[in-house]
């Protein structure tokens, strides 16, 4: 039996502090049952981290060290969360809802941003201008100063460590608002800081309701970067906040992300995408393969292929799935399961078929059955909005043309992915897909070292790969006038 604290803390200006606006109840959705109580932040409590943010990076405690000894910090933050790996695991499938196996894929990815970034750290480098005999011109990168992270709970862990990584590995002090649904494990950050040597005040961590704390954080006047991941319209508020400042924003809003399948694809090894592509971490993916576009000739065969594949997935409590397999957890909450199987049901009122699921399911927690659904056209409310949930949707198409047109007709641009054996057809797709990321013939291609972010609606800015810096310094250029010789 797992051990979990009753109660957590925030962490501002090197302690773990209360919350001005008392306790949050933390559920486990495999049960329904309460799991623990977070400290929750009021806005005065947001102004005490960003003041502490803002002390340690005025202080030069961490933005003047050697770079390479900055990359030393932050690498040292991901062997500690390797080393509590047995630890953290168990306690973030509790409070999200995932197999423990996929919570131990999660930290893992989190240590690897750590890692990265940390080996990233000393390679950033400003450039030479050349204007004549008379002048010496150069560029440098400055941090931005105090970084604002807004997480998202469908990866708690995960999330904060891409956008913090890179964010101290440029010099930044950083205030995380943590997800109210999952944000226990958060603290795990807190401690590797501690553990590292990182300086007091450049990270703060603290749980607040978006309406308070999330809306004081990102209006904020002493904030200098946000990133955002989340929805739209959160997004959207968040941007205009930050606008009124004049600060920028990386912001990650989601996406009805397609995959092309052609006549010619290998339908074999398809299925692991499918697997990984919509049932993992029971579909609550951004960039998760939520509709399947594929050519008539084969409908029939994929999605027998796909309903059986869909059936064979046990569903239940995470922590009673702690090896990989053919399983799926819980959705993080009973809102968003409701959500998600509304969502089924109005797509069969409009004409679709559930092939299977799309129902929840009769047991405690909160389950949604693995859905397929077929007959789905693309002017269907299901084809253009976020689900964000275990339920794939299959479209036919005839022609290269057709499939594309149906792939780029939501307001969405994040992944798409085209799975063909004719790589003249694939490179025509991926100039043609809009979408900010393209896989060939493997779902979720690439990792840390590739660049991420949507076209449209999807947000802007990029995460991950060395474009990820760039969100978090500005550019200073020094022209000096040479004395005559």
């Amino acid at each position: 039996m797992v051990e979990v604290a009753p109660y957590w803390q925030n962490y501002i200006d090197g302690g773990f502090v209360d919350g001005g606006a008392g306790r949050l109840a933390v559920d486990d959705p495999g049960t329904g049952e309460k799991l623990a109580e977070q400290a929750l932040a009021d806005a005065g409590d947001v102004d005490h981290a960003v003041g502490a943010a803002r002390r340690c990076h005025e202080s030069g405690a961490l933005s003047a060290l050697r770079p390479v000894e900055r990359g030393r910090l932050i690498r040292a933050m991901g062997d500690y969360l390797l080393e509590k790996i047995d630890e953290i695991a168990p306690i973030l499938t509790l409070e999200s809802g995932k197999p423990l196996w996929e919570a131990r894929i999660e930290i893992e990815g989190a240590a690897r941003y750590f890692e990265y970034y940390g080996n990233q750290a000393e390679t950033l480098e400003g450039r030479s201008i050349p204007l004549g005999a008379g002048y010496f011109d150069f560029t440098v990168l400055e941090p931005y100063g105090v970084s604002a992270q807004i997480i998202p709970w469908n990866y708690p862990l995960e999330m904060t460590a891409r956008s913090l990584s890179a964010a101290l590995a440029t010099g930044n002090a950083c205030v995380i608002k943590t997800p109210e649904l999952d944000p226990l494990t958060n603290r795990y950050f807190a401690l590797a800081a501690e553990a590292a040597g990182l300086p007091g005040g450049a990270l703060n961590i603290l749980c607040g309701h978006g309406q308070e704390a999330g809306a004081a954080l990102s209006a904020h006047p002493g904030v200098n970067q946000i990133v955002f991941t989340g929805s739209v319209p959160t997004g959207t508020a968040i941007a205009a906040a930050a606008a009124k400042n004049v600060v920028p924003c990386v912001l990650e809003l989601g996406g009805k992300s397609a995959a092309i399948v052609h006549d010619d694809a290998d339908i074999d090894a398809f299925m692991s995408d499918v697997r990984w592509g919509i049932y993992f971490n029971a579909g609550q993916v951004c960039s998760a393969m939520s509709r399947v576009i594929v050519h008539e000739s084969i409908h029939d065969r994929l999605v027998e292929r796909v309903v059986s594949l869909a059936k064979e997935l046990s569903v239940g409590p995470g922590i009673e799935r702690p090896e990989f397999g053919a399983n799926m957890g819980a959705m993080v909450s009973e809102r968003q399961r409701d959500r998600a199987a509304g969502m089924c049901s109005a797509a069969q009122r409009e004409g679709a078929v559930a092939a299977t699921g799309g129902r929840p399911m009769n047991r405690p927690g909160w389950f949604l059955e693995p859905t397929v659904l077929t007959g789905v056209t693309p002017d269907m409310t299901i084809a253009n909005e976020e689900v964000f949930g275990p339920v794939l949707s299959v479209l036919k198409f005839s022609g290269d043309e057709e499939a594309l047109q149906i792939a780029n007709g939501t307001p969405y641009g994040l992944v798409g992915g085209v799975f063909t054996a004719d790589l003249d057809r694939a490179m025509r797709a991926s100039r043609q897909l809009r979408a900010g990321q393209v896989f060939v013939n493997e779902w979720y291609a690439g990792g840390v070292e590739t660049p991420f972010g949507g076209y449209g609606k999807s947000g802007y800015g990029r995460e991950k790969g060395r474009e990820a810096l760039l969100n978090y310094v500005q550019t200073k250029n020094v022209a000096i006038r040479l004395g005559a010789n």
